[in-house]
Parts: C-alpha cells; sequence; structure tokens
C-alpha cells in the first residue's frame, strides 16, 4: 500500500486514472464500487455490469454518482467512456471487448459465468481481479496459464483471506523467516447448515442465503485455503484441515503437526481463536542469535512464530489490487503452477439416485479441501463443478461424491476448461 498510494496520486494528478470496470454488483460488488469512488484517487470506475442493470445504477447511486449511460454495445461504451460517461450495461462481455478499460474485477461468485467473463478479459488484453475463490479453486491454474500467454495479470483479491494471507507470508518470507503454514481463523463451521438455516442471518446482512451457507459449511474456507495452496505449493495435512480449537491464535504454533510443516508446509485453519476473523502465518528460524531477538519481542522461544493480522477487509482492499496488477505487475494471489489442492464434494445429507444437485452452499453438499493428487486419483468431483449434476447412484451423507457418481450438465465451459487443466498439469500417480 505504500508504493501504491503514491503511484495513485501520480496517475491523478495526471489527469491518467487507471480505468477499472466491475461485473457483479451484489453485496460486494457494490461495496468496491463505493470504495473506488469515494477513497481511491488515481483509479476510476468507468463501467458496472450486473443481469439486472437497475442493480448496477444502483451501486453507482450509492457511490454518490447518480447520472450513468446504459450501453448495449462496444461502440456505445467506448463513445460513453470518451465523453466521461459512467456506464452501466447488462452484457459483461462488453466490459471485457472495449478499449479503455485496464483491468476487470470479477464479482460474481458464479463458476460457469466468471470463467466466461475472465476467458474474455484475457482474450482482450485485460488484467483481472478475482473476487471469486470459487472460480479460482476450480480453474486457477489454467486461467493463470492463459493470462501469461497474453501477457496480463490475473489475480485473487486483497482484503479476502487468500490476499491478507498472502501479503503477511510474503512479509514473513521477506523478514527472513520460512513460511511453514498459511492459516486462516474461523469462528464457525457447521458441514450441515443449509440456506434454511442461514436464512435469518443472511436477511440481516442484506446477502444472499446460499452465500452465507457456503461461509459457514465449510465450503468456502475450503476454496480459499485452496487458492492458498495453490499459490504457495503448500498442502493440506487431512481432507478438510484439521481445524483445532483454541482461544488465542498466538496457540497454533502447538497444534499442527511440526513434521508436516517442515516438509512443504500447510495449509488450514483454527477455529473459535481470536482475534478473528483474521489469518496467519506460522513462520520458523531456528537461527539461536534471531531466537534471541524474537524472544526480546515478546514472539515466543521459537523456532516456530505466529505472525497475524487480526481482521480482513474485502471491498476496502480490492482497489489495492487493481493498481498492484496495472502499475506493477504484481499479483496478490496467484497459481504457482499446476494445482496443489482442490475442493471436493461431500454429502450433507443422504441423496437419492436421480437427484440433481444444488451446489455451493445448497442443501445438498459442501466441499472439503483435498490435495489434487489424491483428488485426481480417486475421481472426486470438484464442489465448483457439482452444481446441476445428477446422480447416477444413491449417496449417504458425508461421502464424497466421484466423476463416475454423477452426469454433468451438457455444454459447460467450465467443465472443458477443468478437463483441460488436468490434461495440461499431469498427477504422479
Amino acid at each position: 500500500m505504500i508504493i501504491v498510494d503514491t503511484a495513485l496520486e501520480k496517475r491523478f494528478q495526471e489527469n491518467n486514472p487507471v480505468r477499472v470496470a466491475i461485473v457483479g454488483a451484489g453485496y460486494m460488488g457494490r461495496g468496491v464500487a463505493l470504495q473506488i469512488v469515494s477513497a481511491f484517487r488515481g483509479l476510476k470506475l468507468v463501467a458496472l455490469s450486473n443481469r439486472t442493470v437497475a442493480t448496477a445504477a444502483a451501486a453507482y447511486r450509492q457511490a454518490s454518482i447518480p447520472e450513468v449511460s446504459t450501453v448495449e454495445t462496444v461502440s456505445q461504451l467506448e463513445a460513453a467512456m470518451a465523453a466521461g460517461k459512467y456506464c452501466i450495461t447488462d452484457d459483461a462481455l462488453l466490459l471485457c471487448q472495449a478499449e479503455g478499460i485496464d483491468a476487470i474485477i470479477e464479482a460474481t461468485g458464479e463458476i460457469e459465468f466468471g470463467a466466461q467473463v475472465t476467458l474474455k478479459a484475457i482474450e482482450n488484453g485485460k488484467h483481472v481481479i478475482l473476487m471469486n475463490a470459487e472460480l479460482d479453486a476450480t480453474v486457477g491454474p489454467l486461467l493463470k496459464m492463459y493470462a501469461d500467454r497474453a501477457g496480463v495479470i490475473i489475480t485473487n483479491a486483497d482484503g479476502d483471506q487468500p490476499g491478507v494471507v498472502m501479503n503477511l507470508l510474503r512479509f514473513v518470507r521477506t523478514i527472513g523467516y520460512h513460511p511453514v503454514l498459511a492459516g486462516n481463523i474461523k469462528g464457525l463451521q457447521d458441514h450441515y447448515r443449509t440456506p434454511a438455516t442461514q436464512k435469518g442471518f443472511a436477511e440481516k446482512n442484506k446477502q444472499k442465503p446460499k452465500m452465507v451457507t457456503s461461509f459457514a459449511d465449510g465450503t468456502k474456507i475450503s476454496m480459499e485455503m485452496a487458492v492458498v495452496a495453490n499459490a504457495t505449493g503448500f498442502r493440506t495435512g487431512t481432507r478438510g484441515m484439521f481445524g483445532p480449537r483454541c482461544k488465542h491464535v498466538t496457540e497454533a504454533i502447538e497444534l499442527f503437526p511440526k513434521e508436516l510443516m517442515l516438509n512443504g508446509g500447510l495449509v488450514d485453519y483454527v477455529l473459535g481463536a481470536e482475534p478473528g476473523p483474521g489469518v496467519f502465518v506460522i513462520g520458523y528460524n531456528d537461527d539461536p542469535v534471531k531466537q534471541q531477538y524474537a524472544n526480546y519481542f515478546k514472539m515466543g522461544d521459537g523456532p516456530f512464530y505466529v505472525f497475524y493480522v487480526p481482521y480482513h477487509l474485502p471491498h476496502l482492499e480490492v482497489p489495492i489490487t487493481v493498481a498492484r496488477a496495472v502499475l506493477f505487475r504484481d499479483a496478490a494471489v496467484a497459481p504457482l503452477g499446476g494445482p496443489v489442492c482442490d475442493v471436493v464434494t461431500a454429502a450433507k445429507q443422504n441423496l437419492k439416485c436421480g437427484q440433481v444437485l444444488d451446489g455451493i452452499g445448497g442443501f445438498d453438499c459442501y466441499g472439503m479441501i483435498e490435495n489434487s493428487d489424491i483428488t485426481r486419483r480417486e475421481a472426486f468431483l470438484p464442489m465448483g463443478l457439482a452444481e446441476g449434476c445428477r446422480l447416477k447412484r444413491d449417496v449417504v451423507r458425508d461421502e464424497v461424491i466421484r466423476y463416475p457418481d454423477v452426469d454433468l450438465p451438457e455444454g459447460r465451459l467450465c467443465d472443458r476448461l477443468r478437463a483441460q487443466q488436468n490434461e495440461i498439469f499431469p498427477f504422479d500417480r
């Protein structure tokens, strides 16, 4: 942020703002729009798309921009932006194709649609900021390969847990400690939560029941930590992670297998710990002199040390990711190469042959992180592809569903991308 704010101020003074568009005007999309307009000099939110165009207009109004131009073609969008107008549309692909847009923020949380938008943006030379861990965890390595070939940045976002974890991990590494665990601090996990149990919370917080269900049932944290795993090379020590309970995150040093931490690193979480809802990194340094300094600064006796951030601020920090990508070609979170971890589909209840799965945050299933070599060897169905799949046999609660257990919906881009990712990044059998 210290470099980013200076660079953005320079763009502001030169009257040459970074031009960004948002796809998706849901709760988080509207928050990001407000933040760009109200807090970030040097960025300009030139366009916003949403399936319901009135919602896109409402996002601009929330950001105190009442006058917007509704566009239906690329040429209309380009002309309106050239005239200094703020634009809205129900066609997200216009934003991906138009000249005059530097970066696209994909904020829908949808996998099939998000994949279409991301590929089109990359094809047209635009940087992509994903507020979409579900898409990233499912086909992120392949999308990163396409972005590299096109010479653009694709990255998950600052502010959400993967971005905060990676920023902290880079800090820990920079000051000379070896990161051995990247972790999340979670307040609740119950695999059997449903949109019915979460309806009241969703209404209170103006969010969708399926979205908040994915937070509560463990799917979201698995998606987020799979994104971190793919960005670090760290693995999960067990399916679904260990997730031990503790009172304060500093206790984490004693809660995870040290031999696994030292053998390539772990992604995991602690449950019910203060300070939530933050993140943590366990760093390792066995230099006796450095241990003396760390002890003096009340970091503990070592050689394992807990570094933590007590909060995450998703919509507040996403504009920073835009600036990092456009001005510095620096990704907050991006895969190192092929997939390291996936999120597999487990039954939330007993399911019957012929039933069509309702996907992430629904009544039927929940997601659990698993190492990619196991996912591939066992032909487990990725949670990101579960929606719309029809079961070919009965499945009992907590059973992990496999590709042979389902018929996939026809014609989905996300299935083709996943198959291509598997082909390009083979695993060691």
